[in-house]
C-alpha cells in the first residue's frame, strides 16, 4: 500500500510539473477572419482583387492595451505566371482562405503557454499579395489582371486596427514568421511611426533573416529572386530610404541583412543557422543540384556527408557575420540564433515553450523573447554548431515545398 501511495504521490507531482505545458485539444483556439471591407476604396487589395483581411483575438486584463501583430508567411511569386498561379490560391485572395486560424504559440491567450504575451490584443495579418506585404503595382494585359498591394493592404489593415485599440496601444510588438519575418524588417519604422509616441514598439522576426549568399554552385540565386520580384510588384520605392540611398544596388534593401542597419526600433531575430527553407532554396536550390546530389542529406541531416556538413557549417557562419553588428554594438536587440534544422519556430507550441522545447543554455525562446521584450535580461543566446543541441525539434519539409 505505501509502495502505491508513493507512486500516486510521484505521478502528481509529474503532473503539477508537467500540466502547464501540456496542449489539450479542448485548449484550441480558433480566431474568426475579419475582411477589411474599406480597402477596395484604397485599392487596398489581394493578388485576385479579393479584400484583405486579419485575425483578431482581444486582449484583457493588464494587457487589453498592449498588442501582438504577426504577420503570416508563405513564400513570394516573382514572375506573372506564378502570380497568376497564386492568385488562384488562399497565398493571393482570401476567398480561398480558411475563415478560422487556431491561435498558438506566440499567438496562445493561455497563461501556462505563452507566460508574456497570453493576455494581449493577438492580431494575424493574413498574407495574400506574395510580396513580403510591399508591392504597389498592378499588372494588366487586357486578359490577365493581378493587384500588387502589399504596402496598401499593410495600410489599411492597420487603418483598420488603430480605432479598435491600436491607436492608444502602450506596448506593441510587430512580428511574423518566414516571408512574414522579412516583412517585419520592411515595416518596423513606420509602424512605429502609426503608434502613440509614448508606446514601446519593438520588433521581432522568425525564420525571416535571409541572407544574400551564394548558392554551391556559386550563383546568387535568391538575390535574382529578389531582384525580380521588387522590379514585378513595385517595391523598391517601399524600401527603406536610408538603405537604399547608401547602395548602388538598391533592390539589396530587401535583404534583412542591409536594411536592419537603419532601423532603430529595437529589434529581435530568431532564426535557425540552419533554417531548412534557405538551405533547401538559397543554399542548395533544385538549379544548384541538378542530380539530386544533396537529396537525402536534405531530408535527413544525419545523412549528409562530411562534405556537405561543412557546407552547412557555412551558412550557420555567414548568418553570424551578418548578424555580428548587432550581436556586439546594440543592447537594444536580442537573438535567439540555435542549430535546429526548422523554420517557424514562434507560432508553434511545442517550440515556442513546452517541456521539451528547443533551449540555448536551457532558456526557451518564449522566455528569451519575454527577457528582452521586458528588459528583465539581455538576450543574446547562440547555440553551439550542429550536431551538439539535443533539444533540437528538426522540422525536415517535403521536398515538393516551393519556393513560391
Amino acid at each position: 500500500m505505501m509502495k502505491i501511495r508513493i507512486e500516486i504521490t510521484l505521478c502528481l507531482l509529474l503532473f503539477l510539473v508537467l500540466a502547464p505545458f501540456c496542449i489539450c485539444s479542448g485548449e484550441r483556439l480558433p480566431v474568426g477572419m475579419t475582411l477589411v471591407r474599406k480597402a477596395t476604396a484604397h485599392g487596398a487589395v489581394c493578388l485576385d482583387g479579393s479584400l484583405p483581411a486579419y485575425h483578431l483575438h482581444r486582449g484583457f486584463g493588464a494587457g487589453s492595451n498592449n498588442w501582438i501583430l504577426q504577420f503570416e508567411g508563405g513564400g513570394w511569386c516573382n514572375d506573372i505566371s506564378s502570380c497568376l498561379e497564386r492568385a488562384k490560391t488562399r497565398r493571393g485572395s482570401t476567398r480561398y482562405m480558411s475563415k478560422l486560424e487556431v491561435f498558438s504559440g506566440i499567438l496562445s491567450n493561455n497563461a501556462s503557454l505563452n507566460p508574456d504575451f497570453y493576455n494581449w490584443n493577438r492580431v494575424k495579418l493574413r498574407y495574400c499579395d506574395g510580396a513580403s506585404f510591399s508591392g504597389d503595382s498592378k499588372f494588366d494585359n487586357g486578359t490577365s489582371l493581378l493587384y500588387f498591394r502589399g504596402q496598401r493592404i499593410w495600410e489599411a489593415i492597420i487603418h483598420d486596427l488603430l480605432p479598435k485599440g491600436l491607436s492608444r496601444a502602450r506596448k506593441a510588438l510587430l512580428s511574423g514568421c518566414s516571408a512574414g519575418g522579412l516583412a517585419t524588417f520592411l515595416h518596423c519604422h513606420n509602424f512605429t511611426k502609426m503608434l502613440p509616441s509614448n508606446a514601446s514598439v519593438k520588433c521581432l522576426s522568425d525564420a525571416g533573416f535571409f541572407l544574400d549568399e551564394r548558392d554551391i554552385s556559386l550563383n546568387y540565386s535568391m538575390r535574382s529572386f529578389y531582384h525580380d520580384l521588387v522590379a514585378l510588384q513595385g517595391i523598391e520605392q517601399n524600401l527603406n530610404p536610408n538603405c537604399t540611398r547608401s547602395t548602388s544596388n538598391p533592390k539589396l534593401c530587401f535583404f534583412p541583412q542591409y536594411a536592419l542597419n537603419y532601423i532603430s526600433t529595437p529589434y529581435f531575430i530568431l532564426n535557425s543557422a540552419y533554417d531548412v527553407f534557405q538551405f533547401h532554396h538559397s543554399l542548395v536550390p533544385p538549379s544548384a543540384d541538378l542530380h539530386g546530389h544533396w537529396n537525402r542529406c536534405k531530408l535527413d541531416p544525419a545523412a549528409c556527408s562530411a562534405y556537405q556538413i561543412s557546407v552547412l557549417q557555412g551558412l550557420r557562419r555567414d548568418m553570424l557575420v551578418a548578424l555580428y553588428p548587432s550581436y556586439k554594438n546594440s543592447r537594444r536587440d536580442g537573438m535567439f540564433i540555435n542549430s535546429c534544422f526548422a523554420h517557424c519556430q514562434s507560432e508553434s507550441q511545442d517550440t515556442w515553450f513546452a517541456v521539451d522545447s528547443p533551449r540555448i543554455h536551457n532558456k526557451t525562446i518564449a522566455e528569451a523573447v519575454g527577457d528582452w521584450y521586458f528588459g528583465r535580461k539581455i538576450t543574446k543566446e547562440i547555440d553551439c554548431p550542429y550536431p551538439c543541441d539535443k533539444t533540437c525539434h528538426n522540422l525536415i519539409p517535403s521536398p515538393q515545398v516551393s519556393l513560391r
